[in-house]
């Protein structure tokens, strides 16, 4: 199974349930399909920015970081503030969205679109004035597009 659908797996696990350890993430993973190393889970908690919180009962377990749960409205009001700076047009081609921006800022946008973590977003490419955004699917790409536009 590819990368983005295993870091997907993974997000909505930590989500969904409270993972204390690598071991446990694991086998959480295998249960979907996944067949990985605690290698591979180690690389993928550090590049989702996972940390360990405490519960009311000092339970610790896996979280996004602020950086991905934090109120959503932050998030996209942080996209928006990007957009409105930054960029000059949103285009679509199927499931990819090519976002133009001045000189020098792509790669701002990009990572404020990343650390929104739009669960129909698998990632994000960005050049000096250009960014690719690759979207899960078509119908997710228009409801994506139309939200980017309206910024």
């Amino acid at each position: 199974m590819k990368r983005s659908e295993r870091l997907k797996a993974i997000r909505e696990i930590i989500k969904n349930s409270k993972i204390s350890s690598q071991e446990k993430l694991i086998s959480e993973l295998e249960k979907k399909g996944f067949n990985i190393t605690q290698a591979t889970v180690s690389r993928d908690i550090q590049f989702l920015n996972l940390v360990k919180v405490r519960d009311a009962q000092q339970n610790e377990y896996y979280s996004l970081s602020s950086k991905f749960t934090g109120d959503p409205q932050f998030g996209i009001a942080k996209v928006k503030s990007k957009f409105g700076e930054s960029v000059i047009s949103v285009e679509r081609a199927h499931n990819i969205i090519v976002i133009k921006t001045n000189p020098g800022e792509a790669q701002g946008v990009a990572a404020s679109i990343d650390g929104s973590n739009f669960d129909e977003i698998l990632g994000t490419v960005a050049g000096d004035d250009t960014i690719i955004c690759v979207i899960e699917n078509h119908i997710s790409a228009g409801k994506i597009v139309n939200l980017f536009r309206g910024f």
